[in-house]
C-alpha cells in the first residue's frame, strides 16, 4: 500500500515510517511548521531538519505551514494530504500516536472523509518496550525540548540510551512525567537511524530555559550530514 508518513523529525514518526515501511512503500512524507509552539496537533522544535531527514531516506517531501489555531490545523492537514492523495496516489496515512485519541481521531477522520487507511503502528505499545525496540535497532534521539517537572535544562540535547530511558521511568513513578513524552512532557529528534544514508550531526545549538515555566527548547543552529 503507498503510504503519507506524517514526519515531526521526533523518535515516534520516524519509528512508525520505519516501521510502516516494512510491509508498505512510504510514498511521500507530509511536515506541517507550525506557527503556534503550543499546537496540540504538530511539534515544533528542530522540525526544519526534517527537510534533511527526508534527502537521508530518499523520500519525497510535502513541507507545509500552519497558523496552528486549535482545529482550524485540521483543514490545513487534510488540504495537504489531499495534496498527497492526487499527487503520489496514496491509500493511507501513517501517524505516530501512541496513546493520545486526540491525534488518533482526528487523522482517523481526515482519512476516512478522504477514503484513507490510517495507520498507526506504535498505538498501545509500552513506553518502555517503545523505548527499549529503538535504541534496540539503532535510532539516535536527541531531547530538544522539554515541559515537566523534573526535567531540567540539563536535558536539552541528551542522547537517549537505557540510562535516560531508566531516569525517565524514575521521574514517572514521582512526579507522573510521561515516559514516552507523547504528553508533551519533552520532544525529541532523530540524528540517526537505518533509514538515513548518512548522520546528522549538530555543530551548533543553544540552550533556552524559561525560568517561570521551567521549559526550555534547544535551538539548533548549524548541523552538518556526515558518514557513517
Amino acid at each position: 500500500m503507498k503510504l503519507a508518513a506524517l514526519v515531526s523529525g521526533g523518535k515516534d514518526s520516524i519509528y512508525s515510517l520505519f516501521l510502516a515501511k516494512k510491509e508498505h512503500e512510504i510514498s511521500v512524507i507530509v511536515t506541517m511548521k507550525s506557527e503556534n509552539p503550543e499546537s496540540y496537533m504538530f511539534h515544533v522544535p528542530g522540525i526544519n531538519l526534517v527537510k534533511e531527514q527526508a534527502v537521508l531516506m530518499g523520500i519525497p517531501i510535502i513541507f507545509e505551514e500552519t497558523k496552528g489555531i486549535k482545529e482550524e490545523e485540521l483543514e490545513d492537514l487534510k488540504n495537504v494530504i489531499i495534496e498527497a492523495k492526487e499527487k503520489y496516489e496514496i491509500e493511507g496515512v501513517v501517524s505516530g500516536a501512541i496513546a493520545s485519541k486526540y491525534q488518533k481521531d482526528r487523522i482517523e477522520k481526515i482519512c476516512n472523509e478522504l477514503d484513507l487507511k490510517s495507520l498507526t503502528p506504535l498505538w498501545g505499545m509500552e513506553p518502555n518496550k517503545l523505548w527499549k525496540n529503538m535504541i534496540d535497532v539503532g535510532f539516535e534521539i536527541i531531547i530538544t525540548a522539554v515541559a515537566a517537572g523534573g526535567l531540567g535544562k540539563e536535558w536539552l540535547g541528551r542522547k537517549i540510551d537505557k540510562t535516560a530511558v531508566v531516569e525517565l521511568t524514575n521521574l514517572h513513578d514521582m512526579c507522573y512525567t510521561c515516559v514516552i513524552g507523547e504528553g508533551g512532557e519533552y520532544e525529541t529528534l532523530v540524528l540517526d537511524c537505518s533509514l538515513f544514508k548518512k548522520r546528522i550531526k549538530i555543530l551548533k545549538s543553544k540552550k533556552i530555559w524559561q525560568k517561570n515555566t521551567q521549559s526550555g527548547e534547544l535551538i539548533i543552529e548549524e548541523s552538518i550530514l556526515i558518514d557513517k
